[in-house]
């Protein structure tokens, strides 16, 4: 028989020893080679020997093909080894042996008082008992060893009270585990171990059934067996759902309760199957017949919907299970709507028993733990989220940001759930989730124009129940946009207080700004004190500050106050930072210390994008407001030059220094080129080229009147062209007529008067109107001259250098100066004990009284110059 097709009956162990035998007969033949050749008749004797043998077994020796051959003593071997014993156990019978052990394992870290084995033997003996009573009832061992482990813990707990010895950290963490989780387990099982504990032993005994015993059976007959039992392949009929130990799932009204405590356990664990316990509580609704269970099983599902995204890696919630979310929350309002006996508040107590259902008597009201409020807000996010996600070009977002008429309409219509009296024990509690909902509704109101919010409101009242109504906001308030608004923030100044009133103050701001009235929009800012502690605030709501502060400098220069539109929106555009200000953006520098959470943090409070407000527009309305009071302003200090030099807007005067060194300028390129060469012509005096070239930038279309906004502008260049052509041509003139700069501005000959008159007023210009004859007379003070004008520069040059140098000596020599001083006063004595420092005031590091001005310096001629 070949070595490599052996018996069938054989084991491991033969054909270890088998290919043993070939490898040590190998090495012989090649190891003894010269020895074969010389005892080739010891060979022979050999053969002769071996053919006699198998002569007398009665196998004759196989040779060539007939090698590969089975004979038939191999297939009584095979047959024999088949009808071995093997054990085959039932998948109830494994998970019994295994909660069996469990148990022992549990009473083995009684007897050693290991409370961290116990704990964890604990929760693996709750998995267990889920997969065994699905299948049939709760064993008896599983009841005996938590009576007995809740037993063991009161001993515990009572022997510690009076001991002196404490738990270490680990036995103490269990305990106090096993404690929390016990009492409530045991809950379930109460009436069983009441019976366990009234007779242990009978209780044992009793209605013992014996299970019967594993059969051996043949290897064969279970591969038979198996066989026949594999289904054929045909129709659908016939078949039926199975759970994951194949037993058939039944969904009835009365185990609607148990589904969903074994889905709200998992919770938060590992390797929890989301999708299949939301096909569960799908097939639940469909046999749920009181409101009870179908409230309970919406609130289950919905907060496994929200789960997915939690447990996953997606940044938001896809589309299609936010449709469903919200759909399934409509319906939830709908079944709490119907029925007004069943509440839906936080902080109620949770329904225990799961063997039976509430009943609730006429005239009560059941409360189920829950939050609406929660859910419309974890709506909203998501919303959010997946906006912020998605690129703001394409038509997906539009698509995607379509869905904001069904969120606002589950928004009101979770208002009007939330304002139904008696919703629960605590009226604080309940006005506070009336407030959440209504900061979120205005929200998604304030930053809209009317006609946009109008359209909202109407489409959202349409799509509820008739019969419904709020006390806030009644139906048909929509008609009157701006007074609805009113309204809701009214409702949360009166009935909220902290961030809440805050967001809602800055809300009313920012929705008056956007729709032109500035002077109530400011006066509300100034009132609210909001910019003394914006600080104190969370980082959204700063944004939300910074975007009213914003809207509001673009109203003013919309309504054609530059001043107050430069002087608003220069602490945001100022700092160069308008992205990050306004959420609208991140700026990710080079060596930036900015760690991974962070800028987690910072994409997480970015806005949509169709809430950002144009930054091209706001730089180029800032850019245009601080043209029109810095062109003036540098007229009027290089013909002055006594005056000190004042900057109003250094972001401008940098990007018109950087203009000005280019050694060739070609035409305007983007909006800030166009601005900078506005100012340029401005300031050389043609107001005509700077009016034809600041109307020339297509930013302005953006705004809602474009022709309005440039007949402003045209207006302001007019003005401002003529108080640069005073400030700069006024020490060369006595007398200008006002008919002469009339035709030179194409302005009436009052309107000309009254800017004058401003100037002379304001203490600008050092002149006198003259209406008898028209005319503008300046008045001459004491001029100087060439050589005075540049002492007087030279003089401030001097102090301002004087100043840095004692700063930096200050810097240099501070421990030195602090020890003179101390050897100083130590050498004087009596005089105050410490000398120089006795005598009060501010001091020098030397010792000496600080002068004001810098005038400290007296050596030389410049110093007496300096001095006078």
């Amino acid at each position: 028989m070949s070595r490599f097709f052996h018996g069938g009956g054989s084991d491991s162990d033969t054909s270890s020893s088998d290919e043993e035998e070939l490898y040590s007969d190998r090495d012989e033949e090649e190891q003894s080679e010269e020895e074969e050749e010389s005892s080739s008749a010891e060979e022979s004797t050999d053969d002769e020997s071996d053919s006699e043998s198998s002569e007398e077994e009665g196998k004759p020796k196989k040779t060539g093909a007939n090698i590969f051959l089975k004979d038939d003593d191999d297939e009584s071997e095979e047959s024999e080894d088949e009808a071995a014993p093997v054990v085959v156990k039932s998948a109830k019978d494994k998970r019994l042996e295994e909660l069996e052990g469990t148990v022992k394992l549990i009473e083995n870290a009684e007897r050693i008082n290991d409370w961290t084995v116990i704990s964890t033997e604990f929760d693996k003996l709750n998995r267990q008992i889920v997969k065994i009573t699905q299948s049939g009832p709760t064993p008896k061992v599983y009841i005996k060893a938590i009576a007995d482990l809740e037993d063991f813990m009161n001993e515990a707990i009572a022997k510690q009270k009076v001991s002196t010895k404490k738990l270490n950290a680990s036995n103490a963490k269990g305990l106090n585990a096993v404690k929390q989780r016990i009492k409530k387990n045991n809950k379930d099982f109460a009436t069983e171990i009441d019976k366990y504990r009234e007779d242990k032993d009978g209780y044992m005994e009793a209605d013992e059934v014996e299970a019967p015993k594993p059969t051996a059976i043949s290897a064969a007959r279970v591969s038979r067996a198996i066989d026949a039992a594999s289904p054929i392949v045909g129709d659908d009929e016939g078949f039926a759902t199975v759970g994951r130990h194949g037993k058939t799932l039944q969904y009835t009204p009365e185990s609607i309760l148990k589904h969903l405590r074994i889905i709200v356990e998992s919770r938060g664990k590992k390797n929890t199957d989301r999708q299949e316990q939301i096909r569960t509580m799908e097939k639940l609704l469909e046999v749920a017949q009181t409101p009870y269970q179908r409230i309970r099983v919406y609130l289950t599902l919905i907060a496994t919907r929200f789960d997915m995204t939690a447990s996953s890696t997606a940044t938001h919630m896809s589309p299609e299970q936010w449709k469903l979310a919200e759909s399934e929350f409509s319906s939830l309002l709908s079944v709490l709507e119907e029925n007004r006996d069943h509440v839906v508040t936080e902080g109620a107590e949770e329904w225990e028993d799961d063997e039976k259902l509430p009943v609730i008597a006429k005239g009560e009201v059941f409360r189920i733990p829950g939050s609406i409020v929660s859910f419309v807000e974890r709506l909203d996010d998501e919303l959010t989220r997946s906006l912020q996600h998605i690129d703001p070009h394409t038509a997906e977002y539009i698509e995607r940001l379509s869905d904001e008429q069904a969120l606002y309409t589950a928004i009101i219509r979770a208002q009007l759930y939330a304002e139904e009296p008696s919703k629960n024990d605590k009226a604080e509690s309940n006005q506070d989730s009336v407030n959440r909902i209504v900061i979120r509704r205005l929200e998604h109101v304030y930053f809209k124009p009317s006609q946009v919010v109008s359209i909202l409101e109407d489409g959202s009242w349409k799509a509820l129940p008739a019969q419904l109504n709020s006390t806030v906001t009644p139906r048909g308030s929509s008609s009157d946009v701006p007074t609805l608004v009113q309204t809701l923030c009214n409702y949360l100044f009166k009935n909220s207080d902290g961030i809440i009133r805050a967001r809602a103050m800055l809300c009313q701001i920012y929705f008056l700004a956007l729709h032109e009235n500035y002077y109530r929009a400011r006066d509300l800012m100034l009132m609210s004190h909001l910019s003394e502690n914006i600080s104190n605030f969370d980082v959204s709501t700063q944004i939300l500050f910074n975007r009213t502060l914003v809207q509001i400098g673009l109203c003013a220069f919309r309504a054609g106050l530059v001043y107050e539109a430069q002087n608003t929106l220069s602490e945001i555009c100022g700092s160069g930072r308008q992205k990050e200000l306004l959420a609208q953006g991140i700026i990710l520098q080079r060596y930036s210390t900015v760690s991974p959470e962070q800028e987690k943090l910072e994409r997480q409070r970015q806005l949509p994008f169709h809430m950002h407000i144009n930054l091209e527009l706001l730089e180029c309305i800032y850019l245009t407001s601080s043209m029109f009071l810095e062109v003036p302003l540098m007229a009027q200090t290089s013909s002055s030059p006594e005056m000190k030099r004042r900057v109003i807007s250094k972001t401008f005067r940098r990007m018109l220094d950087y203009n000005e060194r280019q050694v060739f300028t070609g035409p305007p390129e983007n909006t800030r080129d166009g601005v900078i060469m506005s100012a340029k012509f401005l300031a050389a005096g043609d107001w005509k080229k700077a009016t034809e070239l600041l109307n020339t930038i297509k930013i302005w279309d953006l705004m809602a009147q474009p022709d309005k906004i440039k007949t402003m502008l045209a207006e302001q260049i007019q003005e401002e062209g003529l108080r640069t052509y005073l400030f700069t041509y006024a020490p060369f003139y006595d007398t200008l007529s006002i008919s002469t700069l009339a035709t030179m501005f194409e302005l009436p000959e009052k309107k000309i008067a009254s800017i004058v008159s401003r100037m002379i007023s304001h203490d600008e210009l050092a002149a006198a109107l003259d209406q008898v004859n028209d005319a503008i007379v300046f008045t001459k003070g004491v001029e100087l001259s060439r050589l005075q004008s540049q002492i007087v520069t030279l003089a401030d040059k001097s102090m301002s250098l004087l100043e840095a140098n004692e700063k930096t000596l200050e810097q240099r020599t501070q421990g030195m100066a602090n020890a003179f001083q101390r050897d100083q006063g130590s050498a004087r004595g009596g005089r105050g004990g410490r000398g120089g420092q006795a005598r009060g005031g501010a001091r020098f590091p030397g010792g000496g009284q600080r002068r004001p001005g810098g005038q400290q310096f007296s050596g030389g001629a410049l110093g007496g110059a300096i001095k006078a």
